[in-house]
């Protein structure tokens, strides 16, 4: 069955300004690092986006090596874009990353000018697309002078493969000096992708402060600390969960207890642990959107439902502050 957009999908999900730029970011965007391989169903992944756009979700985030094996999501992402989407594409946010490794030898990874304009290449071409509306890189390269770096996204926005630059997992100093490249280079960097969550605090230490005064958006990954922060290990560890079959996450990094703890707020506010730790993470104006994965179309019912949710008071950030806040974590 063709697939038509929900007439209402811009009524279900706010909008934020990414910075000082003139794009505008769903507060909830979809990520596709996990669930939107060859090892999945493609009528699965196809259910999940079809849905995620009716609730307004309009960004879609992807890497060249995400999917197993690397590369199948983007071209899981361009099938479904040929057959499903393609009428919506000036609706659409698509974005895609190069830095980690790729393919073999040398320039398969890291952010030589080499590797980042052959990837993007590779990216368009398993998606079908003339160009993404974000390129970042992915990671900073330490054996790789950052003006190379940043004159390979510079490059590709200036060849119109890109719209907009990003950049991930950089330090509030790298972050600093990326942008400053960027500008003199007459592309601003548009947005920062780090991982932040309510037990993962780290970028509340500089570098939000940082992305503010370079006029940059962010947005977050692993909201939900690898499901940690949801009420799949509530009871245990289940054998077909994430913590029991993947090397992402182990059973020692789950701390019962916490989410628990978080559990019990989360109840008092109406919502899932998981929908409260993402409204958690939008709670600063400084986050542009939070980005989420998906198994299923009822798991990204649940998780887009977190804009929905109450505004925290007071006591409820206190309260999360005294379980997750820096001076919790040392004690624990």
């Amino acid at each position: 069955m063709s697939y038509r957009a929900d007439d209402e999908r811009y009524e279900r999900q706010p909008y934020n300004r990414s910075g000082r730029s003139g794009l505008r970011l769903p507060a909830v965007s979809l990520g596709l690092w996990h669930n939107f391989g060859d090892d999945r169903p493609v009528e699965n992944s196809r259910a999940i986006l079809r849905r995620a756009f009716d609730l307004g979700v309009t960004h879609f985030d992807l890497a060249n090596n995400y999917g197993v094996p690397y590369g199948s999501a983007e071209r899981t992402f361009g099938r479904i874009l040929r057959e499903d989407f393609l009428p919506y594409r000036d609706e659409l946010i698509i974005s895609t990353k190069a830095g980690y490794d790729m393919w073999p030898g040398p320039y398969g990874e890291w952010g030589s000018r080499k590797y980042l304009l052959a990837s993007l290449d590779q990216s368009l071409g398993r998606m079908g697309l003339d160009y993404v509306d974000i390129f970042y890189s992915h990671r900073p390269d330490p054996d790789t002078p950052l003006e190379e770096t940043m004159g390979a996204l510079d490059r590709a926005v200036r060849s119109g493969k890109a719209l907009y630059a990003g950049i991930s997992n950089y330090s509030p100093e790298q972050t600093a000096q990326a942008a400053r490249i960027m500008r003199e280079l007459g592309t601003p960097l548009l947005i920062h992708q780090p991982s932040y969550s309510m037990i993962n605090r780290w970028i509340e230490d500089g570098l939000l402060d940082t992305l503010e005064e370079a006029g940059m958006g962010c947005i977050v990954f692993s909201p939900l600390a690898q499901g940690v922060l949801t009420d799949r290990y509530l009871k245990g560890v289940p054998a077909d969960s994430r913590a029991a079959t993947s090397r992402f996450l182990t059973p020692d990094r789950i701390d019962r207890e916490l989410a628990r703890d978080l559990d019990e707020i989360a109840r008092g506010r109406g919502q899932t642990l998981a929908q409260m730790a993402l409204s958690w993470t939008l709670r600063d104006p400084r986050v542009t959107s939070v980005l989420i994965g998906a198994s299923s179309v009822g798991q990204l019912e649940d998780n887009v439902a977190c804009v929905d949710g109450p505004a925290f008071t007071e006591d409820e950030l206190d309260a999360i502050d005294k379980i997750t806040g820096p001076r919790a974590a040392a004690g624990r």
